[in-house]
């Protein structure tokens, strides 16, 4: 079945949490069915592994950043424009499979590119100032989102600096998801907090 790319899309990053496992269970006891497994300083395999066991039986998709080997034992891959170059990203895709491909876009250019090489969504921002991703670049806020939901017929996923207080800009930028690190992270009670998000959206599209 193919999966809905709507709604609060987590990030479990290494550097964010000492408990990846936990923070993965808070998430998918809010509800939110799309998580990414980022760790820049080395994915560990046997953490996707037991990862993806657990989104599994969720229901929900776990996708990894930048190594595709690992992505291979999970749902899907996420890119940014540095892992992809060099590379032939179509023969990539078709060794996906059905699983799901995203691509961090900074533009309209890259996203409608990002779509011929057969992506699924796009990733775009800094939304807002972010301190989780050193090389993340200025933010474009609501505006710079919606010109690339203006471009492409891709689902687009807003990140960097999103918590609840910005959450509405998001919504009205055109994004079909918002990806949330900190907020969830970092918050005396992860799992209050993805519950308080994945509702606060819900309410922002049920206007």
């Amino acid at each position: 079945m193919k999966t809905e790319l709507s709604g609060i899309y987590g990030i479990v990053d290494a550097a964010s949490t000492n408990d990846p496992v936990a923070l993965l269970d808070a998430m998918l006891g809010a509800g939110i069915a799309v998580v990414q497994y980022r760790a820049k300083a080395g994915v560990d395999r046997a953490i996707v592994r037991t990862l993806h066991a657990r989104t599994t039986a969720a229901g929900a998709s776990l996708i990894v950043n930048d190594d595709f080997e690992a992505a291979l034992e999970a749902d899907g891959w996420h890119a940014g424009q540095e892992d992809l170059a060099g590379l032939d990203v179509r023969a990539l895709r078709a060794r996906l499979g059905t699983r799901l491909f995203g691509i961090s876009c900074d533009d309209a250019a890259l996203a409608q590119r990002a779509h011929r090489d057969g992506a699924d969504y796009v990733g775009v921002g800094p939304f807002a100032a972010t301190a989780t991703k050193a090389d993340a670049g200025t933010a474009i806020g609501v505006a710079g989102v919606a010109a690339v939901v203006r471009a492409t017929t891709l689902p687009v996923v807003a990140i960097g600096g999103i918590d609840a207080e910005n959450l509405p800009g998001v919504a009205a930028s055109g994004a079909a998801m918002a990806a949330v690190v900190s907020a969830i992270a970092k918050a005396a009670d992860p799992a209050a907090a993805a519950r308080a998000l994945v509702q606060r959206w819900a309410e922002l599209h049920s206007r």
